[in-house]
């Protein structure tokens, strides 16, 4: 097709009334439209000369390739590997449609919906999705500093996909049998400072602890921070004993800011990540983690190409 008639279908679609899904579909099919060996090309330039994967030595000498791919041996070990070694993206194929499957996570698409739009198998869909959300999932976590907001919410255990229950199955999801938190719904705490740096962490069943607060939330914590929490003793118990400035809001009696001292701005990342979560008609518990790391890098809109999610995960694990 020459650009004459590129430019004419672009006329007649200009001419159109396009519904938002039909826009939606004319995107995904853009999308798809990848050069040959792109993919391949960005995964090489990402991961430059890698050190070997197994032993960590840098001298490696090239030794063919293999699936369009360089391939490298370690001078020490004389094992063999290539730039996608020991990243989650080892072993999966179709390298051609990666970079229209990370539009998809980018444009938070159902696993159906990306999997006819890519044109993979379902099954293909949901692995890739995971596979590349724990590439994003793994940079390390920033330091917080300044005022940090810190507030956990609650996500009711789901066994969805499991072979070996250990509870009778939920209709449609269903509800706790009970009223209240308990250990029937699964813990996400979420820290936040005021230049919008987050954490977050699925820290397990029940009410969050000061034990669980000092395994997660202590390490990104810079040493001068105000934390600024609601009232629980978990929270009181840790910033005592962690030497940390602490204030409290009592957001149980309605009292929501006193000042600059509020958790709104975690509490609007929890509203923001329930409401996106919907979509996905139920999420297992333990994959519980992914999506939250998943909202929290759409959340940030740092990573807002296919070409930065490709990079981050290649980066992050080759040397």
């Amino acid at each position: 097709m020459g650009a004459a008639e590129l430019g004419a279908v672009i006329a007649a679609l200009a001419k159109l009334q396009l519904s938002e899904n039909e826009i939606a579909l004319l995107q995904g099919a853009l999308a798809t439209f990848v050069q040959p060996g792109q993919c391949l090309r960005l995964i090489e330039e990402a991961a430059g000369r890698p050190a070997c994967p197994v032993c960590g030595n840098p001298r490696c000498h090239r030794c063919g390739h293999a699936n369009g791919l360089q391939r490298y041996r370690c001078v020490v070990c004389r094992r063999s590997f290539n730039a996608l070694t020991g990243t989650p993206l080892a072993r999966l194929r179709l390298r051609n449609k990666w970079l229209p499957y990370l539009q998809c996570l980018i444009d938070s698409t159902t696993v159906r919906a990306a999997a006819e739009r890519v044109a993979v198998a379902r099954s293909t869909s949901f692995r890739w999705r995971h596979r590349f959300i724990a590439g994003v999932r793994r940079e390390p976590r920033p330091q917080l500093s300044g005022v940090v907001e810190a507030d956990e919410t609650y996500h009711l255990e789901s066994q969805k996909g499991s072979r070996h229950m250990d509870r009778p199955p939920r209709k449609r999801g269903g509800k706790a049998s009970r009223p209240g938190i308990s250990k029937q719904f699964d813990c996400i705490l979420v820290a936040r400072d005021r230049n919008r740096q987050t954490c977050d962490f699925v820290t397990g069943r029940g009410p969050v602890s000061a034990s669980q607060l000092a395994q997660h939330l202590r390490p990104v914590l810079a040493p001068d921070v105000l934390l600024v929490t609601d009232a629980a003793r978990s929270y009181r118990a840790f910033a005592q004993r962690a030497g940390i400035t602490h204030e409290t809001v009592n957001v149980k009696a309605g009292i929501r800011a006193r000042g600059a001292i509020h958790i709104q701005n975690v509490n609007g990342w929890h509203s923001r990540f329930k409401t996106w979560l919907r979509r996905f008609n139920g999420v297992a518990s333990r994959y519980l983690a992914n999506y939250a790391g998943w909202q929290r890098v759409l959340d940030a809109a740092v990573l807002t190409t296919p070409r930065q999610w490709l990079g981050v995960a290649i980066e992050k694990f080759s040397g």
